[in-house]
């Protein structure tokens, strides 16, 4: 008999803990086999409600979870039936959801009633999601009926795994298997702790690029010139800002597209651009003296394009009256209104002028694009959110969320799975208020949406995946 697993469900996952999207696994099973009791033992306490009626739990319920240093979701699920009617076809579509979208499938059956007609349908159901499945024998509460479970090797699900959920037997074996279906982690790189944060400083050309940089490392790192252009290749430079040390690049000012450029200009794009993708973070110079143009906007696009985190510093600010801050504020509100998340700063590189603001900014901003949200966290505020206020009504039915995850950080970027497309307004909605809730200022957020793929006449659909 293997140890009592228990898990530290309020354990914060941090950034150096997690490097990819956290896997999934999903618990199902007909009705009254014990798949709560399960969770809350995978989970470490009673939060999954527990009754000894079928049919307590309807809907798929996220909780996060972790088993020696590895972090996934387990979803608890209400039982499955085949040909099931009304509220319980309802609640078996959700278990079909949850193991369309898991990585894993753990299918726990009752070993003190052994395999049942419904048992054996829901395999079949399983075969179809060709996801991983660990065939669990459930109430197993002594010697004599795990010996029963090896009656259900006739359910072609291979090796049964017989386990007490109530009471915690052989349950850490399980998850050792349950760790070694999943799939592989991306690799821990190691070697001690991070480098330099690397930080692009691109612009237009003659907003003050170079003299920023040569302001927070302290020395003519880069030529500074009145006539614009003047830095060509980037400018690599390592800087002590705020008893940090940061990775600078100084790129060439940006005047026209890539494909519109030519000769010199053409590879300085280039390099730019390069730069850019090199980055985590790309500072965004704007000359506050000047209007925001075009060609500042390129540049802005450029760095949220490339989903990096980013902060806009107003340079020359020491060039800037009262008569200029009003039409700056008007211009801000209409020129900037698509990014009002970035991090704004005012700053002069010239005299100095707040630059020491600046190391500050770069870490807000880089702590909402590495930020992660647990899943059982965000599928409570989702649901909340999306009862409150639906999705309009098309067509005569509204499209609903079924379920969300953190699918990856840097940028963060989050799967919404649907029973149909959602409009690009409500969307936007969704973004907007998971900004207000969470944060994630100064950090571009990638939402995408999986509608349930539609099997046939009649048939239940199934998400892309």
């Amino acid at each position: 008999m293997s140890e009592v697993p228990v898990f530290d469900v309020d354990h914060e996952v941090d950034d150096d803990e997690v490097t990819g999207p956290v896997p999934v696994v999903a618990v199902v099973g007909r009705p009254n086999v014990g798949k709560s009791t399960l969770v809350n033992r995978i989970i470490g306490r009673r939060q999954a409600v527990v009754e000894d009626v079928p049919g307590v739990t309807r809907d798929r319920v996220p909780y996060d979870a972790q088993w020696n240093g590895r972090h996934f979701t387990v979803v608890d699920t209400g039982g499955w039936e085949p040909d099931a009617r009304d509220r319980a076809a309802a609640i078996a579509n959700q278990a079909e959801i949850a193991v369309q979208t898991a990585d894993v499938v753990v299918f726990v059956v009752d070993v003190t009633v052994g395999a049942t007609d419904v048992d054996e349908a829901a395999v079949k159901m399983l075969r179809r999601s060709h996801k991983p499945v660990i065939l669990v024998a459930n109430k197993a509460d002594n010697q004599n009926l795990e010996m029963e479970a090896v009656s259900l090797w006739s359910l072609g699900l291979g090796e049964p795994h017989p386990i007490s959920a109530l009471h915690g037997r052989s349950s850490g074996d399980l998850l050792d298997d349950i760790l070694a279906a999943l799939p592989e982690p991306p690799p821990i790189v190691e070697g001690g702790p991070r480098g330099p944060r690397r930080v692009a400083l691109v612009g237009r050309p003659n907003v003050g690029k170079s003299s920023l940089l040569n302001r927070v490392s302290k020395e003519e790192r880069a030529v500074v010139d009145s006539v614009a252009g003047t830095t060509v290749d980037p400018v690599d430079s390592l800087v002590e800002m705020d008893g940090e040390l940061w990775q600078f690049v100084d790129t060439a000012g940006l005047r026209k597209r890539v494909n519109q450029a030519s000769g010199t200009e053409y590879y300085a794009s280039l390099r730019t651009a390069g730069a850019v993708e090199a980055a985590e973070v790309g500072v965004v110079l704007l000359d506050s003296s000047e209007v925001i143009s075009e060609q500042d906007q390129r540049v802005l696009s450029q760095v949220v394009d490339a989903g990096r985190a980013l902060v806009i510093a107003f340079n020359k600010w020491d060039l800037v009256d009262a008569d200029r801050r009003i039409f700056l504020d008007k211009e801000i509100d209409r020129e900037l209104k698509r990014i009002p998340w970035a991090i704004r700063v005012n700053i002069s590189a010239k005299t100095g002028r707040a630059v020491d603001k600046l190391a500050p900014a770069l870490r807000r901003a880089l702590a909402s694009w590495e930020q992660r949200i647990p899943t059982g966290a965000l599928n409570q505020w989702l649901t909340a959110l999306t009862q409150a206020t639906p999705h309009p009504v098309r067509g005569g039915r509204a499209p609903r969320i079924l379920f969300a995850t953190q699918a990856g950080v840097a940028p963060p970027r989050f799967v919404l799975f649907t029973t149909a497309p959602l409009d690009a307004g409500y969307l936007r909605f969704i973004e907007r208020k998971l900004r207000e809730e969470f944060g994630f200022e100064g950090s571009p957020i990638e939402l995408s949406v999986k509608p349930r793929k539609k099997t046939g006449p009649g048939g239940r659909g199934k998400a892309h995946g």
